[in-house]
């Protein structure tokens, strides 16, 4: 099974084959271009003959040039698996798909993945090595690079939220990422920390594009069930029948609040309870913020109490006044209105004190992916933990201690 990519379609607003599309929209064959009536004029002298190469074809390897590890989770649609290379000694994902209840051939949502992962190629974007197969080809494997960590289990283990310099390094790599997957006309539609990767290199890694696809422009119709409920924009959970790559940045909003309070941001138990939460946070949307909610499907559906006020202060008091104004920004109601991932790069919160911090100066952890069990060190003396990630301004090295999850961690 061979694996080609056009590059001269990325960047553009094109519509990718309907294996990789939800289906909804119709697709019209290309035209094809006019053909001369009689063939150009050509020299007297005999032209040699060209051929068009392109890249070499090879087959898949086996799976058995691997060496499984251990196993480290199991979704709806593969099970992930540490490996060894046996050729080269390095350690990698093994995602073996299950293709057990496919009755239509090659799951969907493999091929969205593996098309995507090829598509973008970007630092903060889980790279894709090869494909490998079973000898009697049944068992399919996409070998990914080995990631130690995904943030919701780290942060599980973490006593106290990260920095703020942290945060912001983390938000900076996760933007830069998607909008890598924006530029390419990829939209992820499942962004939440469970689907994000971290090495003890203090490198995040966006992974899990199951849901993600191509899309061109106009948008079109596209399923309205997509991105876990947490992290699920207000036009979805109001039935929109279009969305854009907002509902990306949405889900970095959620993120964001996660992130600095080291707890979901808007914990729904059902789409009414996620979209009272909202409000809740937030305040009821009007057709001023709003323009053309009153449309939207779902208001049929739901009433709401009416809550006037923005509640964001209360729920984040230790985050400055810039960085109030990215979360606002990224949780705006208005798709139209909600920032870009390109404008969120420049925001000034990521320029005011304290500066992102260095990921090589990250702590490190424990691997869960790996195996390894959490260890607890002492250190003398321990210097007071900064409170809900709050920095306390530049000053000299010190160490503040090895927190319980086993993590150097030095502050700056």
């Amino acid at each position: 099974m061979d694996i080609l990519q056009d590059e001269s379609s990325r960047g553009q607003a094109v519509h990718t084959d309907n294996a990789l599309e939800d289906g909804d929209g119709d697709h019209q064959p290309p035209i094809p271009e006019p053909v001369a009536s009689s063939p150009p004029r050509q020299s007297q002298r005999a032209q040699p003959k060209t051929f068009l190469t392109g890249p070499p074809l090879t087959s898949c390897r086996h799976v058995d040039n691997y060496e499984k590890l251990n196993r480290i989770e199991e979704g709806a649609y593969g099970v992930v698996y540490r490996a060894r290379d046996k050729q080269t000694g390095e350690i990698v994902a093994l995602k073996k798909l299950k293709l057990e209840n496919e009755k239509n051939g090659f799951p969907v949502t493999s091929l969205r993945e593996i098309h995507t992962l090829l598509l973008a190629k970007h630092p903060n974007i889980v790279n894709v090595k090869e494909i490998v197969v079973t000898p009697s080809m049944k068992g399919i494997f996409i070998v990914m690079e080995f990631v130690e960590h995904d943030l919701k289990s780290l942060m599980g283990t973490m006593s106290s939220p990260f920095l703020q310099s942290e945060t912001k390094t983390l938000m900076l790599q996760l933007i830069s990422a998607v909008a890598c997957l924006h530029q390419n006309w990829i939209v992820h539609r499942d962004l939440k920390t469970s689907n994000l990767l971290m090495n003890n290199a203090g490198q995040m890694k966006v992974a899990d594009f199951g849901l993600a696809r191509r899309f061109g422009s106009p948008l079109g119709h596209m399923t309205q069930l997509v991105v876990t409920l947490w992290y699920r924009a207000p036009e979805l959970l109001l039935g929109a029948k279009e969305y854009s790559t907002a509902i990306d940045m949405w889900s970095i909003g959620c993120i964001f609040g996660e992130l600095v309070n080291k707890e979901p941001l808007l914990a729904g138990r059902g789409e009414f309870d996620q979209l009272k939460r909202i409000f809740q946070l937030l305040g009821t949307p009007t057709e001023r913020n709003w323009p053309g909610m009153a449309k939207l499907p779902g208001l049929k559906t739901f009433n709401f109490v009416t809550q006037p006020h923005n509640n964001l202060r209360s729920r984040f008091p230790y985050l400055t006044e810039n960085g109030l104004n990215l979360m606002n920004r990224l949780l705006c109601y208005d798709p139209e209105k909600r920032i870009t991932a390109d404008e969120a790069l420049r925001h000034p919160y990521f320029t005011e004190p304290p500066l992102p911090k260095d990921p090589s100066l990250f702590p490190t952890f424990p691997s869960k992916n790996a195996g390894e069990k959490r260890k607890v060190y002492e250190t003398t003396p321990s210097a007071p933990k900064a409170a809900h990630g709050e920095d306390d301004g530049p000053g000299l090295f010190d160490v503040a201690g090895v927190e319980s999850t086993g993590g150097f961690r030095l502050r700056i």
